[in-house]
């Protein structure tokens, strides 16, 4: 029953900007399958009520369908795709953004042994669950306030904090709760992560991003492998092949410029690692790219 008005409302109060009145909350509705896209994850609770997505990270694969969630708990470089979706019966998701902040008042409001510890190694940085249905219900009397302007100001914020609960007592708790705690091993690894994203062209040394993040070498090295799928170097260059390409849809005719601006000093290994990511060189991507935002363009009215 929670599936079937979750699909409802989504569908009811489904944008193209995926937005809703409620500040962070979002909605998406997909009526096709599209080739993989590369994006950035966001941290954010995802749950799926109608058609199926996957993503990829590294070399791990996570698909899910109706009734089930994604917690993305830090912010990570994904290829991702609806695998059911038509015009007919539209792909239908729910996202909340977590906030860190938000996820720590909570466990300090919990009383002792409401929760566990949030210590030890650092989870995966995205993980997949089925949906309890104490989850489900409170996602769907969240939806129900976007008919309700009235009440939403005040019932809004309970009803999300009701929602990390579930999330921090759930099955991915784990991260949840390291999620929002500033010394655990997973925030010590979204510090690297924002450094590397924020520093990507630039070249450096495992172990000064360690010491930067507060962890060994060793410890950091194990931790990042645990939450990205990657190593520090191989992450770096999967942020510096997408910001290329986004480079290269509005500057095809340089793509040695590009190449350099992303941090790549050899034209032979940034064309060979782009075609080894995307499947082909960048002067032939960069001109299929122009022609998409041509297209896109000439649509407008």
């Amino acid at each position: 029953m929670c599936l079937e008005e979750l699909r409802t409302l989504l569908a009811r109060h489904a944008r193209p900007d995926w937005t809703t009145a409620v500040d962070g909350v979002l909605i998406s509705k997909v009526d096709r399958s599209d080739p993989p896209a590369f994006s950035m994850s966001g941290t954010v609770l995802a749950v799926i009520a109608q058609g199926a997505k996957r993503l990829a990270l590294g070399d791990r694969v996570y698909e899910y369908g109706p009734g089930q969630y994604l917690v993305a708990s830090v912010d990570l470089p994904v290829t991702g795709e609806f695998t059911r979706a038509d015009p007919e019966r539209p792909a239908l998701g729910f996202g909340l953004v977590l906030e860190p902040s938000a996820v720590a008042e909570l466990l300090l409001r919990a009383g002792p042994g409401d929760t566990p510890r949030a210590g030890g190694n650092a989870p995966s940085g995205i993980a997949v669950s089925d949906a309890p249905a104490a989850l489900l219900d409170a996602v769907v009397r969240l939806l129900r306030l976007l008919d309700e302007p009235r009440d939403r100001a005040v019932l809004a914020p309970l009803v999300k904090r009701e929602i990390l609960w579930r999330l921090i007592t759930g099955e991915q708790g784990a991260a949840v709760r390291q999620f929002g705690l500033a010394d655990s091993s997973l925030s010590h690894v979204s510090r690297a992560v924002r450094w590397i994203r924020e520093h990507y062209a630039q070249a450096f040394r495992v172990e000064d991003v360690a010491r930067m993040s507060g962890m060994s070498v060793s410890a950091f090295y194990r931790n990042f492998q645990a939450v990205t799928a990657m190593s520090p170097v191989q992450f770096q260059k999967q942020i510096r092949l997408q910001e290329a390409r986004l480079l290269l849809a509005t500057r095809p005719g340089d793509v040695t410029g590009v190449g350099r601006r992303v941090g790549y000093d050899n034209p032979s290994q940034f064309s060979r690692e782009y075609r080894r990511q995307f499947g082909v060189p960048p002067s032939r991507d960069a001109a299929r790219l122009r022609h998409t935002v041509r297209a896109s363009a000439d649509a407008l009215p």
